[in-house]
């Protein structure tokens, strides 16, 4: 079984670290043997969560995109900027959005329920954005995703990447293939039940 993993970076910035990230986590699931898709939040822009909208518009369409993306999956990779010390408002945002979808037409829909997740953080900080992992780890476990325990944070992220976008520190590499691994592995016995 080829276990299907999404790998999204929580930041649009230009020449971000966590996209730097992604794309590293991106090589290593699928060198394990993950079918992986990466995507960028910029191609799904989202109003800020809104009760007032929702009741008179409903879920935005492309957070029911990426809702339906999610579901599709066996897990996702999330690689999370940190800001003052937590979660950066795009990602908070997405998160919420998809939290909130309840159907998908007639059917019970909820995109995050049993989903593997595993989380990742590039920073330039000394702290390697590590800080903003210990407030996403009980944000997705609320939305009942099952978040595994291995992580990976990479600092001094501005020199992390060599020119392949391969994390060049041995250390932080092994604890990215560690992540990626477990990932994996949870995908594999969820699937096999």
């Amino acid at each position: 079984m080829i276990p299907k993993i999404l790998v999204l970076p929580g930041s649009n910035r230009s020449n971000s670290f966590n996209a730097g990230l992604a794309a590293a986590a991106s090589v290593e699931l699928a060198r394990q043997g993950a079918d992986v898709t990466r995507i960028s939040l910029i191609d799904y822009p989202l109003p800020i969560v809104d009760e007032d909208l929702k009741n008179q518009s409903g879920i935005p369409e492309n957070a029911m995109k990426l809702g339906r993306m999610i579901a599709a999956q066996d897990g996702v990779f999330l690689c999370c900027p940190e800001y003052n010390s937590s979660i950066p408002p795009l990602l908070k945002n997405m998160i919420d959005w998809v939290s909130l979808i309840s159907k998908d037409g007639d059917r019970a829909f909820k995109p995050w329920a049993g989903r593997y997740v595993a989380l990742g953080s590039a920073s330039n900080g000394k702290f390697a954005g590590i800080r903003c992992l210990g407030h996403v780890r009980p944000v997705m476990m609320n939305v009942g995703a099952q978040v595994i325990s291995e992580q990976c944070s990479v600092g001094a992220a501005a020199t992390a990447f060599d020119e392949e976008g391969r994390i060049t520190d041995e250390r932080t590499q092994a604890m990215l293939a560690k992540a990626c691994k477990s990932l994996i592995t949870h995908c594999v016995m969820m699937n096999s039940r």
